[in-house]
């Protein structure tokens, strides 16, 4: 387990929060033009580096809000968080 920010409620438990996958993923700008393969990457293929990641995070036990984290999945550290819509804090 781990303390995650939340950016509207503070400081909780990891426990109260839903992981929502791989962040900034660009939807087709004409979908129906894709071929099947295409189709399949966009909906199932993601990065899941071992490493430095941008996250979607749900306070599904709060708020039930939805934010950005950028966490490094090889130790749970968690760099930053930012609200949706937001663009990722610089280094």
């Amino acid at each position: 387990m781990f303390i995650i920010t939340c950016p509207f409620c503070g400081e909780r438990d990891q426990s109260e929060f839903s992981a929502g996958g791989e962040a900034h993923i660009v939807r087709p700008k004409q979908p129906t033009e894709l071929s099947d393969d295409e189709w399949a990457d966009f909906l199932f293929m993601r990065k899941n580096i071992k490493g430095v990641q941008f996250e979607r995070w749900n306070h599904a036990h709060g708020c039930r809000k939805w934010f950005n984290v950028i966490r490094d999945t090889s130790n749970d550290k968690i760099h930053a968080v930012y609200k949706m819509g937001e663009k990722p804090p610089q280094k």
